[in-house]
């Protein structure tokens, strides 16, 4: 995208989703996408957004998967804001839990999850990720992140190369205080935007009650619901803010300098 946008709203989707119907979801969603306001930029969608948190992968249809990064793209193209969100992706070898992030260029980056939620068995259907990414648009650096990444905050850990911190989720109602917690914290330890998006509804095995959530550089609440729509939440973030407080408040400065052994696969 040619040019920078320092001041941008944003806009989170925290809705229920439709279990292992990949057209129902993706229409969902279409007819949510009308309801975005116009001025926004980027649109944030659940985990899992087309299936629900499935631990049947193999059960999907590999076209209607397959189809899901195309679809992203073409509603991108379409509302002129990038959007993202993760999805269950084949990759021959296995499938990936892959956060997808569409340009309105009709580019995508791609990063697939790093932790694997062992309390839910997804380690058995679902390959990790080994490669940590930051996505560039409109003069902002984004971390994408996957729900349980978000209790690894050395995963997370800002080297001064990101601005965006973005959680996508299916995070149960029952921890609800930690999700919220957690998110605060990775906004003030890191000095960065922190967006966390969940869903509302059940699933065979869960409840969620969303919490879907911007939270400011200093840990300040910074969303809102929509009142036209309330599967749809707001939030204005801005660069030069972002910034001006790292400036004034160096912290950053004095972190230890360590890397991450990539001892996995």
């Amino acid at each position: 995208m040619a040019g920078g946008i320092v001041s941008m709203r944003i806009a989170l989707i925290e809705t229920v989703l439709h279990w292992e119907n990949i057209r129902d979801n993706l229409d969902h969603f279409e007819f949510l996408f009308d309801a975005v306001s116009p001025d926004c930029k980027m649109i944030f969608l659940p985990e899992m957004f087309s299936t629900g948190f499935t631990m049947h992968p193999e059960k999907l249809d590999e076209q209607e998967l397959k189809n899901v990064p195309e679809w992203l793209k073409k509603m991108s193209v379409k509302y002129g804001m990038a959007i993202g969100g993760s999805s269950v992706t084949s990759a021959g070898k296995g499938f990936f839990n892959r956060f997808c992030f569409a340009r309105p260029d009709g580019g995508i980056d791609f990063y697939d999850k790093r932790h694997l939620f062992r309390m839910g068995e997804e380690q058995y259907h679902y390959l990790p990720g080994n490669e940590r990414k930051i996505f560039n648009y409109a003069d902002w650096r984004i971390l994408p992140q996957v729900c349980y990444d978000l209790r690894f905050p050395v995963w997370s850990r800002n080297r001064n190369d990101y601005d965006l911190l973005v959680y996508v989720a299916n995070w149960p109602a029952v921890r609800q205080d930690a999700w919220i917690t957690l998110l605060k914290a990775r906004a003030i330890e890191n000095q960065c935007y922190v967006v966390g998006v969940n869903r509302i509804g059940e699933d065979p095995r869960v409840t969620y009650s969303g919490g879907s959530v911007v939270f400011s550089p200093k840990g300040e609440l910074v969303s809102h619901a929509s009142e036209a729509n309330t599967f749809v939440i707001y939030a204005d973030i801005d660069l030069t803010k972002l910034r001006n407080f790292r400036e004034k408040f160096p912290a950053w400065r004095d972190a230890d300098d360590f890397e991450i052994k990539k001892d996995r696969p």
